[in-house]
């Protein structure tokens, strides 16, 4: 399963209002080698599904990953973080051993 947090879901809702995102798109999360630590996190709207694609709901969003990536991902929680601070969109994955310092990769 992977999670959506109460303030991923806001933003998620705010970037939909404003790209004027129809219901179709959904959230795809994604890993891909890269990153200081040797993996990295992706995230889009998508509206096309591919054959092998993992599909969850949470807290009213609809998050899609393929089956490698959710190898990865198993039970992570997409968040979000505002101000002057904030990360913006974050992974909080209970898989990762260790993650870079500003927190866009991870190893396992």
């Amino acid at each position: 399963m992977l999670f959506v947090s109460d303030n991923a879901k806001q933003k998620i809702d705010e970037i939909r209002q404003t790209e004027k995102l129809t219901e179709d798109y959904f959230v795809r999360v994604s890993v891909t080698s890269g990153g200081c630590s040797g993996l990295s996190y992706q995230m889009d709207f998508d509206n096309e599904s591919q054959e092998k694609d993992q599909i969850f709901e949470d807290n009213g969003v609809k998050v899609v990953t393929d089956l490698k990536s959710f190898l990865y991902l198993c039970n992570t929680t997409l968040d979000f973080s505002g101000g002057l601070n904030g990360k913006g969109f974050y992974f909080n994955n209970p898989n990762a051993s260790r993650t870079c310092g500003c927190g866009e990769s991870f190893a396992v």
